[in-house]
């Protein structure tokens, strides 16, 4: 007999902030920092109409934000909007706005991230990981079904509330289709977390948004039942080696089912991939599988549908929001940290990169020293040092990794940063940084 969910315990009571006010446009009650990035900030909040509502509230400072973030906003607010009624996706109950900030009022997931419980508690038992993973397949076949795919599907973004049930957040990388499911519909932009994404995404050839998704999904089900990854190298190169050709190593306590069921997914071939609808119809999958209700879809801590605020906020509408936020970064809700390294890929020479850097380099007044291989360089200016490295994954595709590796800093992003991605911008076919 399996053993029932876990219960988490409940969340912590609100604890004052001095940084900020203690009441947000009279409407929430501000609490503790959950999280800070470059842009933003997230906090715990208390509804003032219901003491008892809680909710996970994000700040976003205009001023502090880069237009090139504008897509990523509308794609968070309108994929959730899409998938607010199932009770696997983080629900987005509210977007306020003023002339210098954005509010986003979110579900607030208590019992925190997935890849945090898996390593402090080690690797699930089946029943377990098969509880988890039947609602984030349930949850993604449902972005499917409205035309939204995921493409950052990874533990850090699969939330837990305080009952122990799973909650997608992080739609800021996710692709919409006006008008339904996206059969046929092939997406160009490379994007997601490398050791999560498929090789069709990173190779920047057109592909079904769906099927990579399934990939991911493939990932994270080795992840719950190991603790570990089925891709992970510290030398980039060689892990988009092994995802490019599907080498990875089966853990032997594995059932046959499960292992089937990972090698389907991790198919390099998005043709011969299992699909996710092929994944709900297998045995495995299917026990003491639970379909969502209708009672259970409609069910939400906070029973509001999201909508967009005019009265907090001056009468500002869904549009005036979109024309509002550029540059909005709400990737990573609740894992939100300052990066200091970046990729990108390209399609360029090796030679070609390396001489583009050289250039930039010198023209912006960095020291330029060739680093360790050929295809490493090292620039530095005053107290900043960075090092950019270049491996060929595949034919016509480029990795590019640029570590900061001394100074860096607020100054070094407001000042030097900018610069350098400009000018390297004729060479560069996607930035995938963490800091995106």
């Amino acid at each position: 007999m399996e053993p029932p969910p876990q219960t988490l315990p409940p969340p912590p009571p609100l604890q004052r902030t001095s940084s900020i006010p203690t009441t947000l446009l009279n409407k929430y009650e501000l609490g503790r920092l959950l999280g800070r990035g470059s842009f933003a900030k997230v906090y715990a909040a208390r509804s003032l109409s219901d003491k008892t509502q809680l909710v996970a509230i994000k700040i976003i400072d205009k001023t502090k934000t880069d237009a090139a973030m504008e897509p990523r906003i509308i794609s968070e607010i309108s994929a959730m909007h899409r998938l607010q009624h199932h009770p696997n996706v983080l629900k987005i109950h509210e977007v306020m706005a003023t002339k210098t900030k954005i509010y986003l009022v979110m579900e607030l997931a208590s019992g925190g991230d997935l890849f945090s419980k898996i390593r402090k508690m080690g690797k699930l038992k089946e029943p377990a990981a098969r509880r988890y993973f039947q609602q984030l397949v349930s949850a993604i076949h449902f972005c499917h079904q409205n035309g939204v795919s995921h493409r950052d599907i990874k533990p850090h973004n699969l939330l837990l509330d305080g009952k122990g049930n799973l909650k997608i957040s992080d739609f800021g990388l996710s692709a919409l289709k006006n008008g339904g499911v996206d059969g046929g519909f092939l997406l160009q932009t490379a994007c997601g977390t490398p050791a999560f994404t498929a090789p069709e995404v990173m190779a920047r050839r057109g592909y079904d948004g769906s099927k990579a998704d399934a990939w991911s999904c493939g990932v994270i089900l080795f992840f719950l039942l190991s603790a570990s990854l089925p891709f992970d190298d510290s030398n980039l190169a060689v892990m988009y080696r092994k995802i490019h050709k599907g080498e990875y190593q089966l853990p032997s306590c594995l059932p046959k089912s499960v292992k089937s069921i990972i090698n389907q997914l991790l198919d390099p071939n998005p043709y011969k991939r299992m699909s996710i609808e092929a994944l709900m119809k297998h045995p495995w999958f299917l026990k003491k599988f639970e379909l969502p209700t209708k009672s259970s879809v409609f069910e939400s801590d906070y029973k509001e549908s999201c909508k967009f605020d005019k009265s907090a906020a001056g009468g500002i509408n869904a549009f005036d929001l979109i024309s509002l936020s550029s540059g909005l970064d709400l990737s990573g809700l609740f894992e939100v940290k300052y990066a200091r390294d970046r990729r990108f890929t390209s399609s360029e020479t090796v030679e070609r990169v390396t001489e583009r850097v050289r250039n930039v380099g010198g023209r912006l007044g960095y020291r330029v020293e060739e680093g360790k291989g050929g295809g490493a360089i090292r620039l530095g200016k005053g107290r900043v040092g960075l090092v950019f490295e270049v491996w060929e994954i595949v034919e016509k595709l480029l990795v590019v990794e640029v570590k900061v590796v001394e100074g860096g800093g607020v100054e070094f992003e407001d000042l030097h940063w900018g610069e350098l991605k400009e000018g390297l911008g004729d060479v560069v076919l996607q930035w995938n940084d963490d800091a995106m």
